[in-house]
Formats: structure tokens, sequence, C-alpha cells
């Protein structure tokens, strides 16, 4: 299943030098991180509006924009998802309060 979201980052990488006139991610990062992360923002808001809705269209459409600007997001700031899935994992079977807890803020 993260097949689909690391050919997702590739494409990302392959077009965010192309020409913004030709690429939304180009455009997107012409424009910079605070907007890439306000396009984040209000894709995250449109995603909770379908789910207090209870539209499951729409939801799964939203859901895969935000996950769309976010990879956008994590490539401006030379992240990976692979880099992601790593702290997933190093989560999982914590629970959520203890490891929350354990942060240091």
């Amino acid at each position: 299943m993260t097949d689909i979201l690391q050919k997702l980052e590739e494409t990302i990488r392959d077009r965010r030098d192309a020409d913004p006139n030709d690429s939304y991610v180009a455009q997107l990062r012409s424009k910079g991180r605070a907007k890439m992360a306000e396009k984040l923002g209000e894709e995250a808001v449109e995603a909770v509006i379908a789910a207090v809705q209870d539209d499951r269209a729409a939801m799964t459409g939203e859901a895969a924009d935000v996950l769309f600007h976010l990879l956008v997001l994590l490539d401006d700031m030379n992240l990976t998802i692979d880099e992601i899935l790593a702290e997933l994992q190093r989560r999982e079977g914590l629970s959520g309060i203890s490891e929350k807890a354990a942060r240091k803020d």
C-alpha cells in the first residue's frame, strides 16, 4: 500500500523544479513553504468538514488531497515518506497518551 505513496513522492520530486505553468507541484513550490503549509491546512479543513458531514465520497477525495499536499510539503523540507513511516513504526504498540507524554515539547 505504501508503494503508491512512494510513487507519488517520486513524481513530486520529479516535478518540483519544472515550469510552474506546467506543474502544480512546481507552482506550489514557487509560492514558498508558507503557502504549501496553508494549502495543506485548507485541505485538512475540507477533510474535517467531509467527516462531520459523514460524506464518505468527499472524505475519500479530501483525504487524497491531504496526503498529496503533505507529501509536497515534506519534499520541500527534505523529508521522505520512509522517514515518516519509520516514525510510525517506532510508535507502534505505544499508547498514544504515553507517547505524547514522553515528548519533549
